[in-house]
């Protein structure tokens, strides 16, 4: 199924890229979510299974897949949304399009590969799509915040290629080359120590770059800040979890060995410095999508210290990195109305949303609760377990500091939406204000209810899947 998945999905960019007519584009487009809906199937139904020998159907994998699938409608959709208001050209409608399948295609593969150099390769191919994205715009800002993407993520894909490297050479003592991670969770207690730690230097800090963590969390700032919204919205989600999926695979290889403790302070140390990062950016930032962006950072870091923590820790990071995808994508989902409205991204030309559009803001004040935790947030769940985690392995300062500095992001956090939704903004020309239909938010809606049922009730299956995913880890 992956081949034919590959094969047919790369036929229709290629197509989507050539055509110029606005109903064939849809059609294809069709197309691709029927593509994917079947491969997640199939996936799901021959759990364990592998394919093309460097493709296996993995429970993390199966769930990330369905996290994908169900992100990747409402983004198609608003994609077409976006560009239909934005008066798109047909070249560069068809440009956009082909990018999107292309880097839903390429994370796709990258969840499903169990060999290292594989998922590697299919991390960059999601740095040349992304790339086409983030200039849809053409102008000087989309320039500056495409060659910056492509420059960090060049230079964090070469860590990666440097880690393997370094891996292979480790891998001498076992007498093997096999890079997959099924070789090398195997071959764990013959790796030579030396060169594991630098390849888990090299790698782990290679893919940061896509999970946005320190230190390559600056690759998607200005990224999500110039794409439009709807990808930005993938950036924020599904890609980010591709950089988790590099990082973790690799992370559970390290843990069966003698250097898990001394992985976990490397984790511990990058995580807490990204939630730091994030709280000092998101108490001065005055860019709408930029926050998110830096909210975004924030999550990577609990997700991360939920790693570092161990234990139910590992239950947490996976639980909370399928909510927030949820969450923070129908955040970015909403700026597009939120835009079109107010026509600017900065905090101090817009307020008053609830006047202009009502659903809008709901799903804005909904995105808000979740994305900070607060009750009945599914997120809620997850960080408390999080902490928990931190707690049981009495990392009670690092408890403590993690806590006041969510508190101020609550606060900085809270400031801006509130401003958004209730201060009325200055001269701000109400005649030009465009009629949004209430049911362009109603994906939003359903994305930020299936996070509240997934963390307060979660399927039996669900949560067979999560435990699954971290059964290889250290207890």
């Amino acid at each position: 199924m992956i081949g034919i998945y590959l094969i047919v999905a790369v036929l229709i960019v290629l197509a989507l890229y050539v055509n110029r007519n606005k109903i064939i584009s849809i059609v294809l487009l069709g197309l691709f979510i029927i593509l994917q809906g079947a491969l997640t199937l199939h996936a799901y139904l021959n759990i364990r299974a592998t394919e093309l020998s460097y493709f296996t159907y993995d429970s993390l994998a199966v769930l990330l897949l369905f996290t994908l699938v169900i992100i990747a409608i409402p983004a198609i959709v608003h994609s077409y949304i976006y560009l239909d208001d934005d008066h798109s050209g047909a070249g560069s409608r068809g440009i956009y399009y082909g990018a999107i399948v292309l880097l839903l295609t390429s994370i796709s593969a990258g969840y499903l590969a169990n060999h290292i150099a594989v998922t590697w390769i299919f991390t960059e191919i999601t740095t040349l799509s992304a790339s086409a994205l983030i200039y849809h715009h053409r102008n000087k800002l989309a320039l500056e915040g495409t060659w910056k993407y492509v420059f960090i993520c060049a230079i964090s894909i070469s860590f990666v290629f440097i880690g393997i490297l370094f891996l292979s050479l480790s891998l001498e003592n076992a007498g093997s080359d096999d890079l997959s991670f099924k070789n090398l969770l195997a071959s764990s207690a013959q790796l030579n120590p030396f060169w594991l730690r630098l390849a888990f230097l090299f790698i782990f800090t290679g893919f940061t770059a896509k999970l946005g963590l320190v230190p390559m969390f600056t690759a998607g700032i200005d990224a999500k800040d110039n794409a439009p919204a709807p990808a930005g919205a993938l950036m924020s989600s599904v890609l980010m979890n591709l950089g988790f999926v590099g990082i973790f695979r690799f992370y559970i290889v390290v843990a069966n060995t003698p250097l898990h403790h001394w992985a976990n302070l490397v984790i511990a140390i990058a995580a807490f410095l990204s939630v730091f990062i994030a709280t000092v950016y998101m108490i001065k930032v005055k860019n709408i999508k930029r926050m998110m962006a830096y909210s975004s950072i924030e999550h990577a870091g609990l997700i991360m210290l939920g790693v570092a923590a161990g234990g139910v820790g590992y239950y947490a990071a996976i639980l909370h990195i399928v909510l927030h995808s949820f969450v923070k994508s129908g955040l970015f989902f909403q700026f597009t109305q939120l835009y079109r409205v107010f026509q600017n991204k900065s905090i101090y030309y817009v307020g008053n949303y609830f006047k202009y559009n009502p659903g809008g803001a709901i799903v804005l004040l909904l995105g808000f609760i979740s994305a900070t935790a607060m009750p009945p947030s599914g997120l809620f769940v997850s960080e408390f377990l999080i902490f928990r985690s931190l707690f049981e392995a009495n990392q009670i300062i690092l408890l403590i500091a993690v806590l006041l500095l969510l508190t101020m992001i609550i606060w900085a956090f809270g400031k801006n939406v509130f401003k958004i939704l209730f201060i009325p903004p200055v001269g701000f020309d109400e005649s030009q204000v465009p009629v949004i239909s209430p049911w362009e938010s109603s994906s939003q809606f359903l994305l930020m209810g299936l996070a509240v049922y997934l963390g307060l009730n979660p399927p039996s299956e669900f949560v067979q899947l999560i435990n699954e995913s971290v059964m290889m880890l250290p207890k």
